[in-house]
């Protein structure tokens, strides 16, 4: 069997196409605040579903169109007492706050937007900012995962995003490892944003959601690389999985917006990769992050040849602005590592 290439994919997709794909990943397809499990030596998750609930009821005992939030607060409909339009699940990786925040779609009626940060921010490029918030402004519930600001640009366009869709009666529930006003910090002049940073802030009730990542809990390290040889075999005894060599898979990811990326591995059964090494750049790093993200929401197993995975980031980038991206994307692609069929034969000793 010939295992095929993501470097021969070039996914697109049309703007009409873009709000309909505002779904949860399938990863998140069953998920609800009762499948959550709160860790009991982590109050804060127990606290972290309550506020929530209470949330998805405000969203949910929205009446018409526009100022749905505001009727909310001034006529009762819910628990959330901050009033505010938005609510920022604030936390460490692994700790399920993407879990909550899809239980509060699936809790909310129609209609509702779920998306990543980077896929909002490709949406309004591709529908214009009118057309976007048009679009959106009838929703009840605007979800967005992984809430980072990393350029200034990003900061405008977020904050009069928000602030129109709020203005309008839209929901907003986002999920970060920054605080709303920490964000942007360590990557770009920040201060320079901070206006910005602050109404942003202002918006959002904040939940904190800590404990440690779960999917590491009790399990082992990350599995040795493959070799070659490994690799080609694993790749071509499982249908419909891709085997590419890393530094040509960097280069295509280049040339792929990264709201695309999901498209990109879209039927890909596990992903192979040869010749892994540390990102040579921040801008391939932040690829590799987007990339591992798609990977892990479609639940898509990762195995390497050459270095570990958890060399994929350098020192250098895990002590700069992004570190907490990049544990995020190790931790990820680490618990798909050992998903890869097949695996434990080659780990099984002989002799």
């Amino acid at each position: 069997m010939v295992a095929l290439r993501l470097c021969d994919r070039n996914p697109r997709v049309e703007a009409d196409e873009l709000i309909a794909a505002l779904v949860p990943p399938p990863r998140f397809d069953q998920v609800r605040f009762d499948t959550y499990l709160p860790n009991p030596d982590e109050p804060s998750q127990a606290a972290a579903v309550q506020a929530c609930q209470a949330f998805a009821e405000r969203v949910a005992a929205r009446r018409g169109q526009g100022g749905g939030w505001l009727r909310s607060l001034l006529g009762g409909g819910g628990s959330q007492p901050s009033g505010k339009p938005g609510l920022y699940l604030d936390g460490g990786f692994g700790v399920g706050k993407t879990h909550l925040l899809a239980s509060i779609w699936h809790a909310v009626p129609e209609p509702r937007a779920y998306g990543t940060f980077v896929e909002l921010t490709h949406l309004v490029g591709a529908l214009g900012f009118t057309q976007a918030v048009r679009l959106l402004s009838g929703h009840r519930l605007l979800a967005i995962d992984e809430f980072e600001l990393d350029d200034p640009g990003d900061t405008m366009l977020m904050t009069r995003l928000i602030s129109e869709l709020t203005a309008a009666g839209v929901f907003v529930a986002a999920t970060s490892n920054t605080l709303p006003d920490k964000l942007g910090e360590g990557r770009f002049a920040a201060d320079n944003f901070l206006r910005e940073i602050q109404s942003l802030a202002s918006k959002f009730a904040v939940v904190r959601v800590d404990g440690p990542d779960y999917r590491h809990r009790g399990l082992p390290e990350a599995p040795e690389p493959m070799t070659d040889q490994e690799l080609a075999a694993s790749a071509a005894g499982i249908p419909d999985a891709s085997l590419d060599d890393f530094d040509a898979l960097c280069a295509h990811l280049a040339k792929v917006h990264p709201s695309q990326y999901g498209r990109l591995v879209a039927g890909v059964s596990a992903v192979h990769l040869r010749g892994l090494h540390a990102a040579p750049d921040q801008d391939v790093a932040l690829r590799l992050v987007a990339l591992g993200d798609r990977l892990y929401d479609r639940a898509v197993p990762v195995a390497v040849s050459g270095e570990r995975l958890s060399s994929l980031f350098t020192e250098e980038m895990l002590r700069g602005g992004y570190r907490k991206k990049y544990l995020r994307a190790i931790s990820r692609l680490v618990a798909l590592s050992r998903d890869i069929p097949g695996r434990e034969k080659l780990e099984t000793p002989t002799g």
